[in-house]
């Protein structure tokens, strides 16, 4: 039931770069909004400068680590009767931001919650990659662990649909590497970083291709934009998110932190810990993986008698 005297909730989207993509409403939400929860408030002023806006309201800061504690506030505020506007740093709340556990609350009390649509770089860099773009899904950031990230990408290396995935700078070299290993290294995507920004880049390429362009080092955050599975490319079964992995998928973990600097000593000693699987084995499938790969080599290499 809704609380016919309480405030609303109005979720506003942010520039995620460029502060001349933000709506004429969040110029006047921030200058009527009675409470402004922002996600960095420093960012906040800068944007309501760059708007010529001058907040009226409250403002408290509102991320990651102090959701929890600011939910009791903030709705006590929207049952008084004041509007909230939720603000990230870029973006839309809720989306791989502060924002979900607010709007749950709000609507589980009966109070309103509205929205105030605008720059997203989900749909942003979706659009710019040239990828199809009919059917897609967003996978946010990946796990930071690199086991519980093998098994997602296990469970998407037959996903048919375009994917769309954050990254930080400091993580994307090892998150292509990985994505190379698990989806192959040939197939097709595009990494957006900086987008809108003085900087912006858009880079087209192979996921190996990708790989070697991070492990150069990038700056700023980075939108990855993959083309899903082609038709026929299921994956072998027990490859389904949340099963344990085969020890040539650990293989495969072994290499994409390699990938990104890891000794290789030290790579199989951590993935077989984090696996809960023996060394021996990790190791064994690592030099099957090595041997394999000097096959293919030496099969297209021309031998004696042959043209170069």
């Amino acid at each position: 039931m809704k609380h016919s005297d309480s405030g609303t909730l109005v979720l506003a989207a942010a520039p995620i770069g460029h502060p001349g993509d933000a709506s004429g409403r969040l110029a006047a939400a921030l200058g009527e909004a009675q409470v402004i929860a922002a996600e960095d408030t420093r960012r906040l002023r800068r944007l309501a400068v760059a708007l010529g806006v001058q907040p009226a309201g409250r403002v408290v800061s509102y991320y990651q680590a102090v959701e929890k504690a600011r939910e009791p506030g903030l709705l006590a505020a929207l049952r008084e009767g004041q509007d909230v506007l939720l603000i990230t740093d870029a973006g839309m709340p809720g989306v791989s931001d502060p924002g979900y556990r607010l709007v749950a609350a709000a609507a589980a009390a009966g109070i309103p919650v509205t929205v105030l649509p605008g720059p997203s770089a989900v749909t942003a860099a979706l659009a710019v990659s040239g990828l199809p773009s009919d059917r897609f899904c967003f996978e946010g950031f990946l796990p930071r662990r690199p086991g519980e990230r093998a098994r997602r990408l296990a469970g998407l290396a037959a996903e048919p649909r375009t994917m769309v995935f954050f990254e930080s700078p400091r993580r994307a070299a090892a998150t292509l590497a990985a994505l190379a290993e698990v989806f192959g290294p040939g197939r097709p995507a595009v990494a957006c970083r900086e987008l809108t920004k003085t900087h912006e880049e858009i880079r087209r390429g192979t996921l190996a291709e990708l790989a070697e362009w991070a492990g150069a080092g990038q700056l700023g955050e980075i939108t990855l934009v993959v083309a899903g599975a082609p038709a026929g490319g299921q994956r072998a079964a027990g490859a389904q998110a949340g099963q344990a992995l085969t020890p040539d998928e650990a293989a495969a973990e072994v290499a994409a932190r390699e990938a990104a600097g890891a000794p290789r000593k030290a790579a199989i000693a951590d993935v077989a810990s984090e696996l809960h699987m023996p060394k021996r084995e990790v190791y064994d499938a690592v030099l099957r993986r090595k041997a394999a790969a000097a096959g293919r080599s030496l099969e297209t290499r021309p031998s004696a008698g042959q043209p170069g």
